[in-house]
């Protein structure tokens, strides 16, 4: 099983940056950086192949929205070269709140938008002229759909290192996740539950593997999770509360009532109750009551804190249900304890 590791966008990037070669040594295999909106991820990925060596670097994720498709494949294709060979474009369709109200973008057709998406690239990375007419996209643009008449279908100027480039899709919702399954490297899901997996994912999986090209090779299967291999009593009362409060975050108030992907995830893991509490608490600023409240079972399954025994069982129960990729966010107070941390777990998963 590969381990990676994703960056914070809100702070410490620098300083985590310029120590990496310290993971590598460690067994790192991926490092991630997300972007919301936040410092764009792009130029730190670029300052991130220049500062390592081997490990993989992935955006984790660019959404489907704020840049074109023809610019997402040409920023994929230019940070794989920088990296010699080393990116995995990760992108995702982000929400309403985002797309809407800090790009300034209608949030619509996800899906149709994500296929069309993935479409272009390929055609971009294999130095195709670009031509496209889908639903989302028209290229070149023409007169009918609010062109000039003039544009001209281009392809890329320079040869790419890859002419297939991996891509990783961010997906929680069972439409999403079929069309990761059927057209994507990997997927990669955030707040994976393993003994609920297959009851929340297995149906939807099942419908994309079976559309699947077999060029793509198996389906990688990526996981957002969290890192504190301890025994002692503070330590693990500090990793399990920022678990907590951060799903009572996501779970609460990322997103409208009935427009929150986590809420419905959590609903789908067979928390009903309990995440209508917390999304009740949050929405009414009770935050600290809304991190009470979510559920012990959700708080230590979709994380790995806890002594080392107890981390390699939880490794075991996400192998087991097909996960090939830990990306796992060390919560240590120390440089030297993260990075002990992530090597710990890279022993375990090999």
């Amino acid at each position: 099983m590969r381990i990676g590791m994703p960056l914070a966008y809100s702070g410490g990037f620098t300083e985590t940056a310029d120590r990496l070669a310290d993971y590598e040594r460690s067994g790192l295999d991926v490092v991630l950086l997300p972007e919301a909106y936040s410092f764009d991820s792009v130029s730190q990925l670029g300052y991130l192949a220049a500062r390592t060596g081997t490990v993989e670097i992935a955006s984790n994720i660019l959404n489907i929205y704020s840049r074109t498709p023809a610019l997402l494949a040409m920023t994929a294709a230019g940070l794989d070269y920088v990296s010699g060979g080393r990116f995995t474009l990760g992108i995702g369709a982000s929400g309403p709140q985002v797309v809407e109200g800090f790009h300034g973008l209608p949030y619509r057709a996800p899906l149709a938008r994500t296929r069309e998406v993935a479409e272009i690239c390929r055609k971009v990375w294999r130095r195709e002229p670009v031509e496209h007419r889908g639903t989302q996209f028209h290229l070149p643009l023409d007169r009918e759909h609010g062109g000039s008449g003039v544009g001209k279908p281009l392809k890329l100027i320079n040869e790419p290192v890859r002419e297939r480039i991996p891509m990783m899709l961010a997906a929680l919702g069972p439409k999403n996740v079929t069309l990761a399954a059927e057209l994507f490297e990997g997927w990669e899901p955030i707040f994976f539950y393993p003994e609920a997996a297959r009851a929340a994912f297995g149906g939807a999986l099942d419908a994309g593997l079976a559309l699947r090209d077999p060029s793509l090779g198996p389906l990688r299967i990526a996981v957002d999770t969290q890192v504190a291999v301890t025994e002692e009593e503070t330590e693990l009362v500090a990793a399990t509360d920022h678990v907590r409060r951060q799903l009572a975050l996501y779970v609460g108030g990322m997103g409208a009532r009935g427009k929150n992907f986590y809420n419905d995830l959590a609903r789908r893991y067979g928390f009903e109750e309990a995440a209508e509490t917390v999304q009740d608490l949050y929405l009414s600023g009770r935050k600290a009551e809304a991190a009470a409240a979510v559920p012990d079972a959700l708080v230590h399954g979709v994380s790995l804190i806890g002594p080392l025994g107890w981390i390699k069982e939880r490794v075991a129960a996400f192998a087991e249900v097909g996960v090939t990729q830990l990306n796992a966010r060390p919560l240590a107070a120390t440089h030297e304890h993260r990075v002990r941390d992530i090597g710990l777990l890279k022993e375990t998963a090999t």
